[in-house]
């Protein structure tokens, strides 16, 4: 979805994940073996520059966008990237049938009914037909995506005295749909569930059909469990990260280890099923087939396992790359595993096209 829908001839575009400890930066590149993924970086974002997907500090993220790309060797200028959190409002409406154009223009003058904005001048939005209502084929399903245009220009501003441009705003979720398609098989119907655990948000899109039909972001997620970890065994920031990913195959010595992050990550995981629980009441209870796993508090140990048996749905990591190559000169096989972690999104804007939905 294309908050600036701007048309370029940029050959390629680089997908770029701003979260709040960190930025990813993925090249993919179209080849005659097909997708491959070219560069992929990751440099920390200093605490403050963002908060729960809201941007505090243009200048700083400048700063840390110039260095990354410095690092990077990307030639290209064209950027895609994307919002999350409180920066983005995602809703999906029920509406009559009607032409795309129509329907842009009913979603600004009534924008009231639909999302809490009361001037639609002063937002970025757009949205996607999902297809017809199942239950009156005179009505449609529509995802309105919607932000302030004075969070979307706090990012744009940033790129900008980078010396990029944005070409696509897109929104975490629907990247990830992006990547899914992308990466895996499936039947016109089949329903995934695939959940983004950040430092300090978490990301549910639930896709049927390769199509979003729900999603939802919270502001709970891998930090959560470190600072429960540090508190409890009175560790550094360090080598709590360490304890929650390892648990006890990492750290034999320390009783209690185990039950902590699971406690730690109790919250977390209540959400999540609230979440699913919410979205198997409001669709009929439509089966679910699996949920996957992504970003770089995905790993926490366990929590894979609690999961599945909490939704009694199979539940495993997600690969970004299961069809999409590598280039082996930028890319150690070393560094596969901690991309598959983190790169979701990524690879999921990476993989982005001028003009695509």
């Amino acid at each position: 979805m294309d908050f600036k829908n701007l048309f370029s001839q940029t050959k390629s575009l680089v997908g770029l994940d701003i979260g709040s400890t960190s930025m990813k930066l993925a090249e993919i590149v179209s080849t005659s073996q097909g997708m491959t993924l070219n560069r992929f970086l990751q440099i920390p974002v200093p605490p403050g520059v963002i908060v729960e997907g809201v941007l505090h500090d243009p200048d700083a993220l400048a700063g840390v966008i110039k260095e990354l790309f410095r690092n990077s060797g990307c030639k290209g200028k064209g950027i895609v990237t994307s919002l999350s959190g409180n920066s983005v409002i995602i809703k999906k409406v029920t509406l009559a049938q009607m032409e795309e154009a129509e329907l842009r223009e009913l979603i600004h003058d009534e924008a009231g009914k639909y999302l809490p904005f009361d001037n639609m001048d002063d937002v970025n939005y757009d949205f996607q037909i999902l297809g017809d209502n199942e239950f009156n084929p005179n009505q449609m399903e529509v995802i309105i995506v919607a932000a302030k245009k004075t969070d979307v220009n706090g990012y744009l501003d940033a790129f900008a005295a980078a010396g990029l441009q944005v070409m696509i705003m897109d929104v975490d979720s629907f990247a990830l749909e992006t990547m899914y398609e992308a990466n895996y098989d499936f039947e016109e119907n089949e329903i995934v569930v695939i959940v983004n655990i950040g430092a300090s948000l978490t990301n549910i899109n639930v896709i049927r059909g390769g199509m979003s039909v729900f999603t939802r972001d919270f502001t709970m997620a891998g930090n959560a469990v470190t600072e429960a970890l540090q508190e409890r065994f009175q560790v550094t920031a360090e080598e709590a990260e360490r304890m929650k990913v390892e648990g006890t195959a990492g750290a034999q010595e320390i009783p209690g280890l185990e039950n902590a992050i699971l406690d730690a990550a109790e919250p977390i995981c209540s959400e999540i099923e609230r979440s699913v629980d919410y979205f198997r009441s409001t669709f009929g209870g439509e089966e679910i087939k699996h949920v996957f796993l992504s970003g770089g508090s995905s790993r926490i140990a366990g929590l894979s396992d609690l999961l599945s048996q909490r939704l009694n749905i199979g539940t495993q990591l997600i690969n970004p790359l299961a069809k999409i190559g590598h280039n082996k000169k930028n890319i150690g096989e070393a560094e596969l595993d901690g991309i598959k972690t983190i790169g979701a999104v990524a690879i999921g804007l990476g993989l982005r096209k001028i003009g695509d939905k």
